[in-house]
């Protein structure tokens, strides 16, 4: 079995656990809102790390060494996160995704804020041409920009953030410990904004299952893209990923009745070309 081979099994592994997280956050909506459901996501992925992390030994690897960074990078990944929860029960699935793909474009263009890194030319270009793919989905004057709309749009500036301070990091600390504080800080965050009103919505016994495909579906799909780029380059892992688009799509027409819109798949396809020319000839125009 060739490592590209196993990098797409990965990968279908990685579709699978998204497209899931997306129909179960859409399930416990109507009981649960975005805060609870962080909330409740966080505290089993606390349990999930723990034990993995004892089991694996690497526990001791937990420190408060950059602990401001990590307080930034899960202040963006909540906000993106619940942008994206939120953005879930207004738009149509496939609208969803299709912003999500525009994530690698804002962390592109902020880098030489954060990381110092240099905005090449390639990359304005490719910056252009997603945000032409914006455009066609969002197809401005035609229906109007709605609250769903702008919630996707900001949780991609949110999930940009956020992997822009997680490279910052991976240069000093282990997965262990960036999980660990991914973990305890969002569901610290999750409980102050879900109690604020004072009132928390508890499980139930049709919410909970759904809590636990949130739960496992994030870590899941994270761990199965991790192993992926560790057998294959971003260039040949990144178009497999797409096809998150219309397995969602699909999932949305057969599930939700929600119309299959030429129009997304068209503007999402400009968005993952300049994603992928950004990758691509990007990298050979670096110093």
């Amino acid at each position: 079995m060739t490592d590209t081979f196993r990098a797409a099994l990965w990968m279908v592994g990685a579709i699978l656990s998204f497209t899931s997280m997306a129909v179960a956050g859409r399930q416990v909506s109507s009981d649960l809102d975005t805060f609870e459901i962080m909330l409740f996501r966080s505290i089993l992925g606390i349990a999930i790390v723990l034990v993995v992390a004892g089991y694996a030994g690497t526990l001791g690897q937990v420190r408060r060494h950059r602990i401001g960074i990590h307080l930034i990078r899960n202040i963006a990944h909540f906000a993106g996160q619940n942008l994206w929860f939120y953005a879930l029960t207004l738009i149509p699935l496939a609208q969803v995704f299709a912003f999500e793909f525009t994530t690698p474009i804002w962390a592109m263009l902020m880098a030489p804020l954060i990381l110092n890194e240099k905005l090449t030319t390639i990359g304005l270009l490719s910056a252009a041409i997603g945000f032409i793919g914006i455009l066609i989905v969002v197809r401005p004057g035609s229906e109007g920009i709605s609250i769903g709309l702008i919630a996707a749009a900001l949780c991609a500036v949110g999930f940009a953030l956020s992997a822009i301070f997680t490279r910052l990091l991976t240069r000093t600390e282990t997965i262990t410990c960036i999980l660990f504080y991914l973990t305890t800080l969002q569901a610290a965050f999750g409980l102050i904004c879900a109690g604020i009103d004072g009132d928390i919505t508890l499980p139930t016994s049709q919410t909970l299952p759904w809590l636990v495909v949130i739960g496992c579906a994030g870590l899941f799909a994270h761990f199965c893209l991790t192993n992926a780029l560790s057998l294959a380059p971003a260039a040949t892992v990144m178009p497999i990923d797409f096809a998150r688009l219309p397995t969602i799509a699909i999932i949305g027409a057969l599930i939700y009745a929600e119309p299959l819109d030429p129009m997304v798949f068209l503007g999402a396809i400009l968005i993952f070309g300049a994603n992928y020319v950004n990758l691509t000839l990007g990298q050979r125009e670096k110093p």
